[in-house]
């Protein structure tokens, strides 16, 4: 069976619930939710398993905290023994607009400290990450206080589409492929 770690970067603790950072925590909630699954906490984060057309995807979300995400991500590809271009980190990205998604095979970490440690774990920028746009027209806001911020009324009510368009994007690259899954869904 093949096997894909799916890695939903975001941070621990109370106080980061449903802030724009813990974007890659609440997607794979909110997929496990849809699913009937439950995490489970163990080695470097909770963890659940989804069977789907003869895939195995790990769903995990580090428990490293998202500036070194990048741990958690070699130890499950090591353990698990998932090559590469298995693995898919869904990230928040501050360039993109808001709601917009991005699958990439490649490329660098845009200054996101949670994919620079990962870049620098596994030792190479040639993975898989699908990104989250969270850009902000507020040119006046503080970065770190807006992507730690809670989500406003209006993003929130925008989420849920959002969460199934990024479950239909995971189911769609673990059986279709990553250059497949762009095409059809990249920027939509």
């Amino acid at each position: 069976m093949k096997k894909y770690l799916i890695v939903g970067l975001g941070n621990i603790g109370s106080e980061y619930d449903q802030t724009r950072h813990n974007i890659g925590f609440d997607a794979l909630n909110a997929m496990a939710e849809d699913k009937a699954l439950s995490f489970e906490e163990g080695r470097y984060g909770a963890m659940t398993k989804l069977k789907f057309k003869g895939r195995l995807l790990l769903l995990h979300k580090p428990s490293t905290y998202m500036n070194n995400s990048g741990k958690a991500v070699r130890y499950w590809a090591n353990k698990e023994n998932i090559p590469h271009e298995n693995i898919l980190i869904i990230t928040d990205d501050l360039n993109l607009p808001f709601g917009t998604l991005r699958l990439k095979t490649k490329g660098s970490d845009g200054g996101h400290n949670g994919l620079k440690d990962i870049q620098a774990q596994l030792n190479t920028t040639q993975y898989p990450r699908l990104r989250f746009g969270i850009h902000s027209t507020d040119k006046g806001a503080n970065t770190v206080d807006f992507v730690l911020g809670k989500w406003t009324s209006d993003e929130a009510k925008a989420l849920p589409e959002r969460f199934t368009k990024i479950a239909e994007m995971i189911l769609s690259f673990a059986t279709q492929g990553a250059q497949n899954t762009m095409n059809q869904f990249n920027g939509k």
